[in-house]
């Protein structure tokens, strides 16, 4: 199975990339994983513009990545879900993409191109701290699925 999780954000070190390592470790028994970030000049404008303005680059740069993969889109107003019901998000896929968007969100346009919109909780959270909480998602999902005492 490929999973890759598509963000807008700058390509930067953080505090948090040991624990992204960590996590994309543990997952990498089940899966191969991509993490790609995107944050080019036009988002950068954008930002300088509008919220709208902010939405369009998003889409722009981040369309060309939905593709016959099943796509998950992280959003606030998304469903609530528990882990078990994440972990069929990854059973019996090929391939699962996972995008979380900028500081603006996504254009309903994009929203309504995904498979599937999946809300982390009611409260806001940076992109990297969603990144962390996605893929300890990621891997307890897996867990659950190969029913390994990880998720209990």
């Amino acid at each position: 199975m490929n999973i890759e999780i598509i963000s807008i954000a700058k390509k930067e070190k953080t505090i948090y990339d040991p624990l992204y390592k960590d996590l994309t470790k543990m997952i990498s028994r089940f899966a191969n994983i991509k993490d790609t970030e995107i944050f080019n000049k036009d988002i950068t404008k954008a930002h300088n513009i509008s919220v709208k303005s902010a939405q369009s680059a998003y889409t722009k740069v981040l369309e060309p990545h939905i593709s016959s993969s099943f796509s998950v889109v992280l959003h606030p107003n998304g469903k609530i879900i528990d882990s078990y019901e994440f972990s069929k998000y990854l059973d019996g896929k090929m391939s699962v993409k996972f995008f979380i968007g900028g500081a603006y969100g996504f254009e309903d346009d994009f929203l309504k191109k995904s498979d599937v919109i999946v809300s982390l909780g009611k409260i806001t959270m940076s992109h990297k701290i969603a990144k962390v909480v996605l893929l300890e998602q990621i891997y307890r999902g897996f867990s659950i699925l190969t029913n390994h005492p990880y998720h209990k």
